[in-house]
């Protein structure tokens, strides 16, 4: 096992259902209600491709990361595994780009459930007290997550259920959905195939909280494993149908015009306006779901981070009552809140798919340097991630990609400095 900075160590109490569970409600909350209209605009017809592209890409990462934390079960994910492996460097690339991009996504999370929930006026204020009060969760311990984790995503996922049923059998033919702009329908190619399958990998992205809280989980040689593939074969059949039933409600080109696609297929069921309620509440409930596990697992990189002294080492400090990273958490709000307050996040989507292709990238390099006692997989798997996380993240929109390199650029320059002065 590895060893860590000072400071006292999480406590062992996620089980594999639990672990599952946070895995699958960081991935519904951020795919299911966000990623297939930005995706159908650049992939077009070629969406179910997009996600395939995805989903493969997906797969090797989670293989990886399955791999790397039962050797590496200690909070911090990629971060931990790229120092291990790579060294310091390493890893820190991958940690930067976690915690950075990741809040930037938390704050993007708290505006999309006030949206669902409160009139544009209140929406601010609304993010910031769905912060304060998921923040207030994971500060009493990670036990309390998984289990409001768990009622959130079965409430979710029944209620995706009926929804899709009603759609598949009640609803209109394509093209009942809002009609399309010519800005709106790219001209499809192998570069909008690519990007779409960058901006659905986003939606995959959540089961790296599971490594994240490695440090928490029982026996996580065997559980990390199981409940990082777990909880892909859950979610992947799940987008797969989602993408099918959007598809054949709105329209390739109906898919792409959309802002609130699963609503706008709910209109589509002739005299059923209380379908369109229930997709509002199952997108706000996901969307909190993820925003919670989130808030978990970049408060955990962040432990790592500062045990190791890149970040301030107060955040390392852990609560001894409910055993949780609490300085770590607390500035992760406070930071989340005044994003929501003061930014506009839409464009910051393209950057934390930036950043997560980055970080996956750094752990598929790490488990190519394993030894064969700790290979789970063929060596083939992390080829495959690795290059597969370069060409998306190079497929990423030229501002998002711009963004992503400067942001990554002053961290390592940061360090950089602050190395320097160490001596």
């Amino acid at each position: 096992m590895t060893t860590h900075g000072p400071g006292p160590s999480l406590a062992r109490r996620l089980t594999t259902p639990d672990a599952v569970i946070l895995g699958v409600g960081s991935m519904v909350g951020a795919g299911l209600f966000s990623a297939f209209a930005p995706a159908a605009r650049s992939a077009g017809g070629w969406l179910l491709a997009a996600l395939g592209v995805a989903a493969v890409v997906a797969f090797c990462n989670a293989a990886s990361s399955a791999q790397l934390a039962a050797q590496y079960p200690t909070s911090g994910g990629t971060y931990v595994y790229g120092r291990e492996r790579l060294g310091p460097w390493w890893g820190f690339v991958a940690g930067w780009g976690f915690v950075i991009g990741k809040t930037a996504s938390c704050a993007a999370m708290a505006l999309v459930v006030a949206a669902y929930l409160v009139p544009q006026p209140w929406q601010k204020p609304v993010g910031v007290a769905v912060v304060a009060a998921l923040a207030a969760v994971n500060y009493r311990g990670i036990t309390r997550t998984a289990r409001l984790t768990r009622i959130i995503v079965a409430s979710v996922l029944a209620a995706l259920a009926v929804v899709l049923v009603a759609v598949w059998v009640l609803g209109l033919d394509p093209g009942a959905g809002p009609s399309p702009t010519a800005e709106m329908v790219t001209q499809v190619g192998a570069g909008g195939v690519l990007q779409g399958a960058a901006i659905l990998f986003f939606a995959f992205a959540g089961y790296a909280r599971i490594a994240t809280l490695g440090e928490e989980v029982v026996d996580p040689a065997r559980t990390i494993p199981r409940a990082v593939l777990g909880a892909f074969a859950i979610v992947l059949p799940l987008y797969a149908v989602t993408a099918v039933v959007l598809v054949r409600a709105l329209g390739t080109e109906g898919l792409a015009a959309s802002t609130a696609p699963l609503r706008d297929a709910a209109a589509t069921v002739p005299s059923a306006g209380w379908l369109t309620v229930v997709v509002g509440a199952a997108a706000a409930a996901a969307t909190l779901g993820a925003l919670l596990a989130l808030i978990a697992g970049v408060g955990r990189t962040a432990l790592a981070m500062a045990r190791e002294g890149d970040l301030p080492r107060p955040l390392a400090a852990v609560q001894e009552r409910y055993a949780v990273p609490h300085v770590a958490e607390v500035v992760l709000a406070v930071l989340v809140c005044l994003l929501v307050v003061l930014t506009d996040l839409r464009g910051a989507i393209g950057f934390s798919s930036f950043g997560v292709l980055t970080y996956y990238a750094v752990a598929n390099a790490s488990a190519l340097t394993q030894d064969p006692a700790h290979r789970r997989y063929p060596r083939v798997v992390a080829v495959a991630g690795l290059l597969g996380c370069v060409v998306l993240a190079l497929a990423v929109p030229a501002t998002s990609l711009l963004a992503g390199l400067v942001v990554l650029a002053v961290g390592l320059l940061g360090r950089a400095v602050v190395q320097h002065r160490r001596g």
